[in-house]
Order: C-alpha cells, then sequence, then structure tokens
C-alpha cells in the first residue's frame, strides 16, 4: 500500500496544536495546499463527520473522519473509483512542545496508479501542511485558535 508519512515538532503544547489541526473549516486560510474546505455537517469534528476539499490540482473530495481520539488524532478517508485515500493527523507531546505526524496512505484496485501519478505533488502537499500548521501554531503558541493567522498574517475570519 503505497504511501508517506511526515513528523514536524512544533514549540506549543499538544492541546494548542490540536486546536488548529482540527479546525478544517480554516485549513484555506492557514495551508496554501488547500483552496476549499467546507464541512458538511456542524460541531466538532466526530467519527462521521464529512469535509469537502478543493486542492490545487487534485480533484475535489469528500472526507470522512473514521477514527478520532479528542485532543490526540483523526483520521478521514476519501474514496473514489478504484482508490481509497487516508489521511491521519497525529498531535503527541514533545520535549520542544508537541510532534504533529501526518501520514496518508493510497490503497485499492488503481492505488499503484493513482501513487504514481501524484506521488511527487502529494509530498510536497504533506510536507507543506505540516510547516503550515507549525507557523500558525507558533504565531500565537497560548491564544485561542480563532485567532491564529492565515498565510497573509491576518487573524480576520
Amino acid at each position: 500500500m503505497p504511501g508517506l508519512q511526515h513528523s514536524v515538532t512544533i514549540a506549543a503544547p499538544p492541546e494548542r496544536v490540536w486546536a488548529v489541526v482540527a479546525d478544517v473549516e480554516r485549513w484555506p486560510e492557514r495551508i496554501p495546499t488547500v483552496d476549499e474546505a467546507e464541512r458538511l455537517d456542524q460541531g466538532p469534528l466526530v467519527v462521521g463527520s464529512r469535509t469537502r476539499l478543493k486542492q490545487p490540482r487534485l480533484s475535489e473530495a469528500v472526507w470522512t473522519v473514521t477514527e478520532l481520539t479528542d485532543g490526540t488524532s483523526f483520521t478521514w478517508v476519501s474514496k473514489s473509483p478504484g482508490v481509497t485515500i487516508t489521511g491521519g493527523h497525529v498531535v503527541e507531546p514533545h520535549a520542544d512542545g508537541s510532534r504533529l505526524t501526518l501520514t496518508l496512505t493510497i490503497s485499492g484496485p488503481l492505488a499503484g496508479l493513482g501513487w504514481l501519478m501524484t506521488r511527487s505533488l502529494t509530498r510536497r502537499y504533506v510536507e507543506t501542511e505540516g510547516a503550515s500548521i507549525k507557523k500558525a501554531v507558533e504565531a500565537y503558541p497560548t491564544g485561542p485558535s480563532s485567532q491564529a493567522p492565515g498565510p497573509s498574517g491576518s487573524s480576520e475570519k
């Protein structure tokens, strides 16, 4: 099963990192590889929550949360004909604050071909996601997630 894993150390407590990671609706403000993120249900992320993501050079996808440990991790899945993509987000305590680990695996009959076609782009996007979350969290290490700035440095909604 093709996939990748990327970790980044963030100088902030895990609860602060989690607040930014779990606030998927604000990802377009914080992560340049996400053009649009629309929650298809209300409230905090829970198992079964769905989010529509639009990313440059990729097909629009609906991601469904399949596993969640509040404050620590969530896994979500997106399916298209012949391919299932699973994305994991894990926040753990670290001596320097927190460690965010992002994983992505591709399965299904067309996984090999899909991975061959998107491996380089996907790796770049996952690395950018980690770096962007780190930047957003460290910009306001003690403030509420609603105050963390987007890429432009603005904290407006």
